[in-house]
């Protein structure tokens, strides 16, 4: 049984307050760790936006926001005790006014707790908003400012906003958020690594073949069309999602679980990332985009037909990147990463493939790839090691591969926190571990525009795949030259 460690009283205000991501995410987190009992009754939760809007009324979004967002049924018998934790302030974030003052008045001494400034706003508005919280004085040693991603949408953008922030908090005040990091399974990857002995002397070239990171959804971009179609899968997913894995599957191990010394090792994995040249581009990357399909009897429209414009779109939603590591440790090994929107189905997995055995003795037995460990991030976290064992029977030696299976649904029988309930809770506390460095972020964005700008200067061509499925030919065409094929989900 999980315990839950009561944190400190605590002030968040949620700038945003009102839109889809405060409703879908912090609010019903914030109420799941009031309920397990971390959260005392005399921290404040304040939602703020330029809606003008009664204190009661945020309750009443709130509520219907909680109700939404749970999976499984509530007790809402503790929601007046909750909500006395809540309100609301109108406020027009960038500009001064007297609604700043209100502001102060309801945050109390500031000096007593954290208190926490949550962006849960458009990107460009960041350095506005930090600008007026420090003139409105609410900027003191304790105070955090929670940025959520993407920060930037290429390398310059990126080092405004942290210039930008900068200027006003201190690095270590600075929590950039990326919920894949507060994944269950996500976490239990260094404990898998570093506190297994098994595991470690293997996790190098020497016995590995390749690693896949593989970020798929079942969604298309329904609402996000707007905001899609400026970024596209390589700036949504991969420069922030599939690099932060890709990062904590290839670190070096980290002397201590100290937050600069996790981050400073992630940074190298960064920095030791080959650039994806001109000539690279066309056989190391795929970008495609998907189109109308029917499946099972369920029309999925195309990316053009939800974006809903008449000129054609170049923007990518489906990415295919073999990318490697120019390290030591890492040297001759590929990691594939694959993300798109509208594919066969949602999930979320690192899979590590291991070498078949060095000498075939086994004949025509079924041996036919190594071992393969799969950490499922979603939708059911958990851990897999498939090992070769022998079919049971008579007639013959015949081996399957089979998994050892580490479900935390099964395991532990109890709901743990989702990645904001956690990171939320990491905030609170002052653990930057699991947020990412400003370095971080901008190595990332430096990778990242290399690629874009070899897609640019290569004439990359976009392809196309059909909605419900899992990415164009392409795709597996680009495995099969190495000899290799995208793993599938073995159960």
């Amino acid at each position: 049984m999980a315990k839950f460690i009561p944190v400190e009283p605590f002030n968040i205000v949620i700038f945003g307050g009102t839109g889809d991501l405060s409703k879908r995410k912090l609010l019903p987190a914030l109420f799941h760790r009031f309920l397990d009992g971390q959260i005392s009754t005399d921290s404040r939760i304040i939602g703020s936006a330029r809606s003008k809007l009664s204190r009661q009324d945020f309750h009443n979004i709130a509520q219907e926001s909680c109700r939404k967002a749970s999976e499984e049924k509530l007790n809402f018998d503790n929601w007046t005790d909750f909500s006395n934790l809540l309100d609301y302030q109108t406020l027009n974030a960038t500009q001064p006014g007297d609604s700043w003052s209100e502001l102060t008045e309801k945050l109390g001494n500031l000096k007593d707790r954290p208190t926490i400034f949550y962006l849960a706003t458009s990107p460009n508005l960041y350095v506005q908003i930090c600008e007026s919280i420090k003139n409105a004085n609410l900027v003191h040693p304790r105070s955090r400012v929670v940025l959520e991603k993407p920060i930037g949408t290429d390398l310059e953008s990126a080092q405004l906003i942290n210039s930008g922030v900068g200027a006003v908090f201190d690095e270590r005040q600075i929590y950039r958020i990326d919920h894949y990091l507060g994944k269950e399974s996500v976490q239990n990857l260094l404990v898998l690594r570093f506190a297994n002995t098994m595991f470690e002397p293997l996790w190098s070239r020497t016995s590995i073949d390749n690693i896949q990171i593989n970020v798929s959804e079942s969604i298309g971009v329904a609402g996000r069309a707007g905001y899609y179609d400026q970024s596209g899968a390589l700036r949504d997913m991969v420069q922030n999602h599939l690099l932060q894995l890709l990062c904590l599957t290839a670190m070096e191990p980290p002397n201590t679980l100290n937050d600069d010394n996790i981050r400073t090792e992630k940074l190298k994995v960064l920095t030791a990332l080959k650039p994806i040249t001109v000539q690279d581009a066309p056989h190391k990357t795929v970008r495609a985009q998907y189109r109308a399909n029917t499946v099972e009897g369920e029309d999925m429209a195309g990316y053009q037909e939800e974006l809903g414009e008449d000129s054609p779109s170049n923007t990518e939603t489906f990415v295919a990147i073999k990318a490697e590591i120019g390290n030591w440790r890492w040297a001759g090994v590929p990691f594939y990463l694959r993300t798109g929107k509208r594919m066969s189905s949602r999930n979320s997995e690192i899979i590590i493939q291991f070498k078949t055995a060095p000498h075939e003795m086994f004949g025509n037995a079924g041996l036919t790839e190594g071992n393969k460990l799969v950490i499922r991030l979603q939708p059911d976290e958990g851990v897999r090691l498939f090992v070769q064992i022998k079919e049971p029977g008579p007639g013959g030696l015949r081996i399957k591969l089979l998994p050892l299976n580490l479900s935390y649904a099964e395991n532990f029988m109890v709901r743990y926190p989702d990645a904001y309930e956690r990171l939320l809770m990491d905030v609170v506390r002052g653990n930057l571990s699991l947020f990412m460095r400003r370095e971080e972020v901008e190595a990332a964005w430096r990778w990242a525009d290399g690629l874009l700008q070899a897609w640019e200067d290569s004439g990359t061509p976009l392809t196309y795949y059909l909605a419900g499925t899992d990415g164009p030919p392409a795709s597996e065409q680009m495995l099969a030259r190495d000899g290799r094929t995208w793993s599938s989900e073995i159960e």
